[in-house]
């Protein structure tokens, strides 16, 4: 089956990829290593190629479980990773950790080069010249193709792009987080970047199946982002029912529908929803088919924005952490 397909630097990959993070940590409970395994493949055999993964997913086990199943299969898929982060949450860009995060990546990815590699966050002890520098140098070693950057401000991208041409930049994008639009999102067309944004369906907020936050297990990590408690959460909820029926009206999917927004906006944008679940594979993979009129994305847009939306994305822990810009 063949999706839809956008490029990201010399590759052509699916319209809508895989971000891999929950089938080891982070939202809801992950599946057993034999129900991750087979979605992996199920995904791969629907037609996406494009899967991401990090070394901070389930303290390496992510990386782990991609190679484990999808070594065979490695030339039918385009695959990134990450570094610059290490457990728990610390940013660390020094070249000489990046060049052996990437060492022990490629060991548990089972491959010998890694596609597309991100700095995870940018280190700011660490000049963004010094990290992107450590990556050019693993570009030259044939250990990675391309070079990615995740949370970072226009500025930022473009001094790491005058050391080393970036194929990608991957950030927080949807309806509900549009920090993007401010710089970031033009910057990447203007230096032939792809846009890769991850938590499109707004951590699972914008497909309405999350109404009662008590349901998530202890560790989720939802509990801990203001957009998710009390009473922001309670008033974000009041934003669903309208875009309920924008879906209905557009004969899809909620998901579906946020979905396609991103891809509308913009045609170096990729979206890279994450799912544990076979069917939402293919719910998510016919977004690229959901055609909408300008219409329909303005009034999106008029409901669920900057303004809107309660609460900031992330706590005052996890903030200082974050280059993007902010309204």
């Amino acid at each position: 089956m063949a999706l839809q397909s956008r490029k990201l630097g010399s590759f052509d990959v699916s319209a809508i990829g895989l971000g891999c993070m929950s089938l080891s940590h982070a939202y809801g409970t992950p599946p057993e290593p034999a129900a991750a395994a087979e979605l992996l493949l199920k995904a791969l055999d629907s037609g996406y190629s494009f899967f991401d993964t990090a070394s901070l997913y389930g303290q390496g086990g992510n990386e782990t479980l991609l190679g484990n199943t999808l070594k065979h299969r490695r030339g039918e898929f385009v695959l990134a990773s990450k570094c610059g982060m290490l457990r728990p949450r610390e940013p660390d860009g020094r070249p000489e950790i990046l060049k052996r995060t990437c060492d022990d990546s490629l060991r548990r990815l089972q491959t010998d080069v890694i596609d597309l590699y991100y700095l995870h966050r940018w280190d700011k002890r660490v000049p963004i010249e010094d990290s992107v520098g450590a990556l050019a140098d693993l570009v030259k070693q044939g250990k990675i193709r391309m070079i990615g950057l995740s949370e970072v401000s226009a500025v930022t991208l473009r001094e790491a792009h005058a050391v080393h041409p970036i194929a990608a930049v991957q950030s927080e994008y949807s309806l509900w987080t549009r920090n993007p639009e401010i710089a970031v999102l033009d910057a990447c067309r203007d230096i032939g970047a792809t846009f890769v944004a991850f938590s499109p369906l707004a951590r699972g907020f914008l497909t309405g199946s999350l109404r009662d936050v008590t349901s998530l297990p202890p560790k989720d990590i939802r509990h801990a982002m203001p957009r998710f408690q009390g009473d922001n959460f309670t008033r974000n909820l009041k934003l669903l029912n309208g875009f309920a029926a924008l879906a209905r009206e557009t004969d899809c999917t909620m998901g579906q529908l946020a979905l396609a927004w991103l891809l509308a906006k913009a045609p170096h944008v990729v979206p890279i929803p994450g799912t544990t679940r076979v069917d939402h594979l293919a719910e998510n993979a016919a977004a690229a088919d959901v055609r909408l009129t300008p219409a329909a994305i303005e009034r999106m847009e008029l409901l669920i924005n900057a303004q809107t939306v309660s609460g900031p994305r992330y706590n005052a822990t996890t903030l200082p952490e974050i280059d993007t810009e902010s309204d």
